[in-house]
């Protein structure tokens, strides 16, 4: 009877000692990842960790801003991870002094577009913007960003309104910065149209509303898969738009959001985030075959250089000019 009541007691113990092992540690993450990217990173982080219990929440970066902006005048922010494609919003945080800043386990294996480095947040894929066309009605690939200004695409080439999409006014910045106003005003010229956000115009585009758009690599290769008659091409000159993870300071739960930005920068991690059509900031992870990506280092090299500042100062002036362009 001892030894029984003995073996009883040991295995409650166990049982006990597993349970409180089972999240111990709580973590959560505002994120504008889509729904596949994030659950498929849950589960393997949670293979991984499942001392941690890892909740997100995904929406829109503007709404992710503007939460956390009501969390503050509450007093606390609820998130402990931020992870969007919004780079200029990083910056905001960080001269705000809210951000945790830490270098990754493997930051020697990781290419960083993000210039002065400090750990303040760390860039986790680069996304690529290039021209979408309709493969149906499009028969002659565009090689430069002018051949969209071209009889081919006249009257049915479509920007999602950088009003709307951050994305879209990175890029609409680059375009102007590399080529000037003139670029933009050449495009409305030729019957441009200015359309929501980025997935809108390349379902336009895929619907055949639309000849061609300034297009984001994983919306427009997500569809690719699923039987879209579109192609998309990268001129020369890139738009690399990366998309930063940061810890917010004061989180009680910065050691478990440590392990997340280690994770999503790991080999394991950075496979998943090739395997969803956009690049890696890893060189020793390969993108799939199907997708047409350049090496990330040939990515990095074509990229037109972004002054993150400069763009947030000038981000309300540049989207007025070009609304006034778009809408004469």
């Amino acid at each position: 009877m001892k030894i029984t009541h003995l073996l009883a007691t040991a295995l409650l113990f166990v049982g006990l000692q597993a349970g409180s092992a089972e999240a111990q540690e709580k973590l959560y993450v505002y994120t504008s990842m889509k729904e596949s990217l994030i659950g498929q990173l849950k589960t393997a982080f949670a293979a991984k960790h499942p001392e941690v219990k890892l909740d997100y929440q995904s929406a829109g970066a503007g709404k992710l801003m503007a939460k956390i902006a009501a969390e503050r005048e509450s007093g606390k922010i609820l998130a402990d991870v931020l992870w969007t494609s919004e780079v200029p919003d990083f910056y905001q945080l960080q001269e705000q002094g809210i951000l945790q800043p830490y270098v990754p386990k493997e930051i020697k294996a990781l290419v960083n577009p993000l210039p002065d480095y400090d750990g303040s947040f760390t860039a986790v894929r680069l996304g690529t913007l290039g021209v979408a066309y309709n493969t149906r009605l499009i028969k002659t690939a565009p090689k430069t960003w002018a051949d969209v200004q071209g009889s081919d695409f006249k009257g049915a080439y479509g920007i999602a309104n950088p009003a709307l999409s951050g994305t879209a006014y990175m890029s609409v910045s680059l375009l102007v910065k590399q080529f000037g106003w003139g670029y933009i005003e050449a495009l409305r010229a030729n019957g441009a149209k200015m359309g929501k956000g980025s997935g809108q115009v390349v379902d336009d585009t895929a619907s055949g509303d639309l000849l061609g758009s300034l297009a984001v690599d994983y919306i427009t290769l997500d569809k690719v898969d699923k039987g879209a008659t579109l192609a998309l091409v990268f001129p020369p000159e890139m738009l690399v738009i990366p998309s930063p993870i940061t810890i917010f300071k004061g989180s009680p739960n910065t050691e478990a959001a440590k392990k997340f930005v280690d994770f999503v920068l790991s080999k394991e991690g950075q496979t998943i985030i090739a395997q969803e059509g956009t690049l890696p900031v890893r060189s020793d992870v390969q993108v799939p075959d199907r997708y047409p990506l350049p090496p990330v280092a040939d990515a990095m090299k074509r990229a037109i250089p972004v002054d993150y500042k400069a763009m947030m100062a000038d981000k309300e002036a540049t989207i007025k000019k070009f609304t006034d362009i778009m809408q004469k």
